[in-house]
C-alpha cells in the first residue's frame, strides 16, 4: 500500500497526509468508505488539524461525508483502484493496527510526521530475521514525500531517537541499508507489514 499511494497521490502530498492516506486505504469497506476512530487520529497525531483532509480532497482522492459521529470521521475514497490492491479486508484491517503501531511516537521517537512515516516504511521493508533491510534511497524518499536529502537527516533522527541502529547510503548506486535497533517494539516478523508494503500495481 506504501508503494501504491507513493504512485497515486500528488508528489507534493505531505507526510500527514500520507499516513493519513495509509490508514484510510487499509481500514476502508468494499463500497469505498472508511470509518476513522477519533482515537487512530489521535494515534497518528492528527486529531487537532485538518489539514491532511484537505489535502486528500483538494486532490481528489476522499470526500469527507458530512455529519460525522462524535466519535470517528467517515470519508468516501474516491480511488476505485485500491479495490484492487491486495489483500482482502480482514488482513487490510490487522495490517493498519499493524502500520498505527510501527508509526507511532512511542516506537519511533519521534513526534513529526515525516520521521513515523519513515519508520512504517523501514519496518515493512525490513528483513524479519536479521533486523536490517535494503532498499533505494530515492524509492524510499517517494514514498515518504521527502527529498532524499530531507531523508538523510530524517534517518539521522531516527538513529538519534533509538529506532535505528545504523543506516548507510550508497553515493555510486543509490542503495541504502539500515539495521533497526534491539527492542524497538516493531514486530518486522508480523505478515501484515506486507500489506502495508505492498506492490504498486496499473
Amino acid at each position: 500500500m506504501l508503494s501504491y499511494l507513493a504512485t497515486a497521490l500528488p508528489q507534493d502530498t505531505s507526510p500527514s497526509a500520507h499516513l493519513l492516506a495509509l490508514q484510510c486505504a487499509l481500514r476502508m469497506n468494499t463500497r469505498m468508505q472508511v470509518h476513522l476512530p477519533k482515537g487512530v487520529l489521535r494515534s497518528l497525531r492528527l486529531n487537532t488539524t485538518s489539514g491532511p483532509w484537505h489535502e486528500l480532497e483538494h486532490a481528489r482522492w476522499l470526500r469527507p461525508a458530512p455529519g460525522n459521529a462524535a466519535k470517528e470521521i467517515t470519508a468516501e475514497l474516491l480511488d476505485v483502484t485500491l479495490l484492487s490492491q491486495a489483500p482482502a479486508g480482514p488482513d487490510r484491517r490487522r495490517a493498519a493496527d499493524w502500520a498505527l503501531r510501527a508509526g507511532s511516537s512511542s516506537a519511533t521517537g519521534a513526534a513529526e510526521p515525516l520521521p513515523r512515516l519513515a519508520g512504517v516504511y523501514l519496518a515493512a521493508h525490513t528483513d524479519p530475521e536479521s533486523g536490517s533491510g535494503l532498499g533505494e534511497l530515492d524509492q524510499m524518499a517517494h514514498a515518504c514525500s521527502a527529498q532524499p536529502a530531507e531523508l538523510t537527516g530524517t534517518l539521522d533522527q531516527l538513529v538519534a531517537t533509538g529506532l535505528l541502529g545504523a543506516w548507510q547510503a550508497c553515493p555510486d548506486s543509490g542503495d541504502l541499508q539500515w539495521t533497526l535497533a534491539r527492542g524497538t517494539g516493531i514486530r518486522v516478523g508480523d505478515p501484515r507489514r506486507e500489506a502495508v508494503r505492498g506492490n504498486a500495481r496499473g
